[in-house]
């Protein structure tokens, strides 16, 4: 029988006031660096 380990992540980045910052997001001075999103085609019926 086949194992799965799955890969653990790291431990979040702390907000300036020291609390854990529960959500990743890109930063408006860093936002050149990311291109944008795909825009996503309907299919036919959808």
């Amino acid at each position: 029988m086949n194992n799965i380990e799955s890969i653990k992540p790291g431990p979040k980045p702390l907000k300036p006031n020291g609390e854990p910052d529960k959500r990743r997001r890109v930063n408006p001075d860093n936002k050149p660096k990311y291109p944008g999103l795909k825009p996503h085609k309907h299919k036919p019926g959808d």
